[in-house]
């Protein structure tokens, strides 16, 4: 699997490492991923993603992975995570 954040799609950029004397050479900047277990309340059940760092700060501070994929864009979250954030939708709207 690409390094890329499921959440917030977050990948490898690329840019120069830039010596005393301006000699630039090419160098990657890959993001923070951990593999962790994430738990869905609505949908009772755990999920293991590939998230940053940044992205887990933003779910906790969000109140969770059910309010995050709520308020994420369809764009920026992964096939899997897709899926996640309708099978969500759809609970949550068979519950009302």
């Amino acid at each position: 699997m690409a390094r890329r954040c499921e959440l917030t799609g977050k990948s490898v950029l690329t840019g120069h490492l830039v010596s005393h004397s301006n000699h630039k050479t090419n160098r990657t900047f890959r993001p923070n991923l951990c593999q962790v277990t994430l738990a869905s309340e609505a949908l009772a059940r755990s999920f293991r993603l590939k998230v940053s760092a940044h992205a887990l700060r933003s779910v906790e501070h969000r109140g969770g992975l059910d309010a995050f994929l709520i308020k994420a864009s369809e764009s920026e979250l992964s096939q899997g995570a897709r899926e996640l954030k309708r099978s969500l939708v759809k609970k949550l709207a068979a519950a009302h």
